[in-house]
């Protein structure tokens, strides 16, 4: 009878994923405000456009890391 051990290796990739997606949690809201707070600048809409991007991304690397890590303690 084998024991269930952790993949370590797919756990380090999940935590990543994780670390990815906290990075983006910060960037993402910070970009946004910096453009609603300079609307006469010409730049305003490609940087709303980015923060927006960066936020979707925080999400779907949020799911992934979790996903993975998940599959690496219970998938063999």
């Amino acid at each position: 009878m084998e024991t269930k051990r952790t993949n370590k290796e797919v756990l380090i990739q999940g935590l990543k994923k994780m670390g990815l997606s906290l990075l983006c949690m910060f960037l993402g809201p910070t970009l946004i405000y910096i453009a609603f707070s300079n609307q006469e600048k010409p730049l305003y809409i490609p940087i709303l456009i980015i923060g927006c991007l960066i936020c979707g991304l925080a999400i779907f690397f949020a799911f992934k890391g979790l996903k993975t890590i998940l599959d690496s303690m219970f998938n063999n």
